[in-house]
């Protein structure tokens, strides 16, 4: 005869106490992952209005908006209170996390126009960036680098305001649609584009430039993880890569470290690199070897775009 619902019961509650490191009991509630997530959502709606809504008209646009903007400023005062009674910011008055609350909700709302201005330019990319694209609409609507790399320049907004674990679920939330891992705290360029984009990884401390190409299976990842004196990770320091602008990294590339890879340079296809290339460099594999070369008249035949 299996065991009565009692003892499971029981049995659970042992582990609780035996596991503690994965309950959060007696403790203030934690943001919630479902109210980020629609959070995410509504700021899909707002920065690209029309595409995931029912058709709105011109005249329509201010009623929109406004009601749109008190949606998400509510939800994102009350997850925000969550995040800094769970871990107050550098420059949170701890006598007044609600008022710090309404300071970062109205900071980021603010920020928000500015998030636009890049994403067009974003968008720009892709259309001019890959022959297959049809339209703007196409590009909002079905590719989902736009929807990853938008939704992290919303959160990234807030991880640099030091906002725990909001951001983080927002990325995340987008990593599990797109398959496009990018850490809030990347700090991207403008004029981004991922080409295909399933298994891209960018790591938080990246830093990319302007006019940056990524094609899909890239890493910009850590090489090493220094540790502290009880064999923790030391977290905090620089550890990815630096993309300078006009750089184009082809499918299956990984790049690893706080390396630079300097301005026009083109990374090929399935590259393992663990140090920095100056300018105009083209990284490319042949005979089982990575070579490098100074080739700015062979960009042009290496630039292209995968079927």
């Amino acid at each position: 005869m299996g065991k009565q619902p009692a003892d499971i019961v029981n049995k659970l509650v042992e582990s609780f106490h035996q596991h503690g490191g994965i309950n959060h009991l007696d403790q203030a509630n934690l943001p919630s992952r479902e109210a980020v997530v629609e959070l995410a959502r509504n700021l899909l709606r707002l920065v690209f209005p029309g595409f995931y809504d029912d058709e709105i008209h011109s005249n329509q646009v201010a009623a929109f908006t406004t009601q749109l903007v008190d949606t998400i400023k509510l939800g994102l005062l009350r997850e925000l209170r969550k995040s800094l009674v769970y871990r107050p910011c550098e420059q949170c008055d701890q006598n007044d996390l609600a008022g710090t609350a309404a300071r970062i909700t109205d900071e980021f709302l603010a920020e928000l126009p500015a998030v636009r201005a890049t994403l067009q330019t974003d968008v720009t990319a892709a259309y001019e960036g890959d022959p297959a694209a049809i339209s703007n609409e196409e590009i909002i609507l079905a590719y989902p680098g736009i929807e990853a790399v938008a939704v992290q320049r919303m959160a990234h907004q807030l991880y640099r305001r030091h906002v725990a674990l909001i951001p983080r679920i927002m990325t995340e939330w987008v990593h599990n649609k797109t398959g496009i891992d990018i850490h809030p705290g990347a700090q991207i360029g403008s004029h981004f584009f991922i080409d295909h984009g399933t298994g891209v990884v960018v790591g938080e401390t990246s830093v990319i430039g302007q006019h940056v190409k990524l094609y899909q299976g890239v890493t910009l990842g850590a090489k090493s993880f220094p540790k502290d004196a009880q064999g923790r990770c030391v977290k905090g320091i620089k550890r990815h890569p630096n993309i300078e602008d006009d750089v184009t990294i082809y499918a299956g590339a990984t790049i690893l470290g706080d390396v630079t890879i300097g301005r026009g340079s083109i990374i090929g296809g399935s590259v393992w690199l663990l140090e920095s290339v100056p300018p105009g460099t083209v990284v490319y594999h042949e005979g089982g070897q990575t070579k490098m070369k100074h080739a700015a008249k062979d960009r042009d035949k290496m630039v292209g775009h995968t079927p």
